[in-house]
């Protein structure tokens, strides 16, 4: 448990408001996972896991690359705790006169590296996929698409910065949301443009990628009109706002080691995308469509579940309230255990299916499904460690010290780069995925040591025997749910469909078999984990049923 001297508690209510505004934000971000799905539906189906696929993958992961590191990352975490201390030691006025300029600000630099991006497209891909110039026609059409998809970068950073201020502001549903808007704007006028790319006689891809940056603009400014409604102003201050404002000055202290604090996982996938467009065709698609896969619980739960703490964890700290500081952080990682524990169950012993059902279709084949459900057992390992991460680094911004993220990203990254090229001479691109949930298991890791430590010198103590008690009731119960759902899976499977079809005849009744199975064993599988948590009484996974309940009879009413 977490103790200090003297021992103090913090109310239960505000526990129940982590864990609500991570709801609200789940319940968004689980229709943008969706939706996220279905684009990569859209592509399995029509792109399969080829040439093409591959050229979109990495040119499309080298914008996204710098979202994750600068918009998303570093920005956003630090953003919030400026935001919530400027407004309450010098105003609400003055916090929306920093909001503003570092709108403005970051706009204006992100701008520029996507202008740098397009002239540089060459060089950039050629240290990315050297390799794809083996391949006829390959190499040109990922620098084509890097062009294309660089604008996407500057639309996305403002995206992130329009939500660490709502979130502030305590408004987390509308900027989950606005992901959810990303991928059906990005969907529709993907699908559009490629049949009218393709009409011209050109690559439908391209179509794909036009859509993604449309999407971009599309998440951006859903935004704009709350902001408005709540104060902020279309004044522009880039200029002031870099040289002149000193809170923008403390932001930027933080945000630039914070890059490389966050900078581990990302780094992480820039090394396995080096090291995967050498290991043959589609090895990149495969790896890709997996991580997509891996991406959706902590999307929804791990991403919401540190959004959500990290407002909180600020007011603490500010308040020099360190007791109601660790409890959210514990009571937020032993959350990740509970939710994230069965998930990554579920992803790993029921991957073949759940490939199945999602992307086996059109030019996606077996062959890409077993190779795909590989990569994803590899990518499901860490996948509690991915979320702990998310929630952890955040809470090293609130208190203002970037360096111990820095120190851990750095040693990360050591040890990705030693792991990942050993496993992929070893066991080819299953390897990488391998290479990366164990690097996620090191730096949350070490993240929770040196917490602890610092929390220690405050007079509170983070148990360890409480977190690992947690992690592994959870992952007890969920490795016993993952064998008991690939039992039934395989029973249903024998029953129902047989060991030998004609998909071609018979393709939509299968998937309809495979998806009416595939719903009985997770629904299962989500019984049995509650049954388990209450036999062993795991507080926290009443707790989020709890609030689940509450919400759906709130609806009802």
């Amino acid at each position: 448990m977490v103790s200090s001297t003297p021992k103090s508690k913090l109310p239960i209510s505000d526990d129940a408001q982590v864990i609500r505004s991570a709801g609200a934000m789940s319940v968004a971000t689980l229709l943008s996972r969706i939706l996220g799905l279905v684009r990569e539906q859209v592509f399995a189906y029509f792109f399969g896991a080829g040439n093409s696929t591959d050229a979109f993958q990495i040119a499309f992961r080298i914008p996204n690359l710098l979202r994750d590191l600068f918009a998303e990352g570093a920005m956003s975490q630090s953003l919030v705790p400026t935001f919530i201390r400027v407004r309450k030691e010098e105003g609400l006025a003055r916090g929306w006169q920093v909001a503003r300029r570092v709108f403005c600000s970051l706009f204006v630099i992100v701008a520029v590296i996507s202008v740098i991006g397009i002239l540089f497209a060459d060089p950039i891909v050629s240290f990315y996929a050297s390799a794809y110039r083996a391949v006829p026609g390959k190499f040109e059409l990922t620098v084509r698409l890097t062009r294309i998809l660089f604008p996407f970068f500057p639309l996305v950073a403002l995206a992130a910065a329009f939500m660490g201020i709502l979130n502030s502001l305590g408004l987390f549903f509308l900027p989950a949301f606005a992901s959810a808007l990303f991928n059906a704007g990005s969907l529709i006028t993907g699908i559009l443009l490629s049949f009218w790319m393709g009409a011209r006689g050109d690559d439908p891809i391209v179509g794909m990628a036009w859509g993604v940056v449309i999407g971009g603009g599309v998440q951006a400014f859903c935004q704009w009109p709350s902001l408005l409604k709540r104060g902020v102003t279309t004044h522009c201050e880039a200029k002031i706002a870099i040289t002149r404002d000193p809170a923008l000055g403390k932001m930027l202290k933080l945000m630039v080691p914070g890059t490389l604090g966050l900078a581990a996982t990302q780094i992480n996938i820039l090394v396995n995308s080096i090291l995967a467009t050498s290991l043959g065709i589609g090895a990149v698609s495969w790896l890709g469509y997996a991580f997509r896969l891996m991406q959706f619980p902590i999307g929804i739960f791990g991403v919401s579940l540190a959004q959500a703490t990290l407002p909180q964890v600020s007011r603490h700290w500010v308040n020099d309230d360190p007791q109601a500081f660790a409890q959210s952080v514990m009571k937020s990682l032993k959350n990740v255990f509970a939710i994230n524990s069965p998930a990554a169950a579920g992803l790993a012993f029921l991957s073949v299916p759940i490939i199945q059902v999602i992307f086996e279709h059109g030019k996606f084949t077996p062959a890409d499904t077993h190779a795909t459900a590989l990569a994803l057992m590899g990518y499901s390992i860490g996948l509690v460690a991915y979320s702990a991460v998310k929630v952890l680094v955040p809470v090293f911004y609130a208190i203002g010290n970037t360096r111990i993220p820095v120190i851990s990203s750095m040693l990360t990254v050591a040890m990705s780069l030693v792991l990942s090229v050993f496993l992929s001479r070893q066991i080819g691109f299953v390897g990488l995925a391998i290479a990366t949930s164990l690097t996620a298991f090191f730096n949350a890791g070490f993240l929770w040591i040196v917490l602890r430590r610092i929390l220690g010198q405050k007079g509170v103590l983070l148990s360890v025997a409480e977190l690992f008690r947690a992690f592994f009731a959870h992952s007890a119960i969920s490795i016993a749910m993952g064998i008991l759902c690939l039992l039934t899976w395989n029973f249903w499977e024998k029953i129902m469909i047989g060991p030998t079809y004609d998909l071609g005849q018979h393709g939509l009744s299968i998937f309809w078999m495979r998806l009416g199975g595939l719903g009985i064993v997770v629904a299962l599988g989500i019984l049995l984990v509650l049954l388990a948590s209450k036999i062993f009484n795991l507080e926290e996974t009443k707790s989020v049923v709890d609030v689940i309940a509450r919400k759906l009879r709130w609806r009802s009413k």
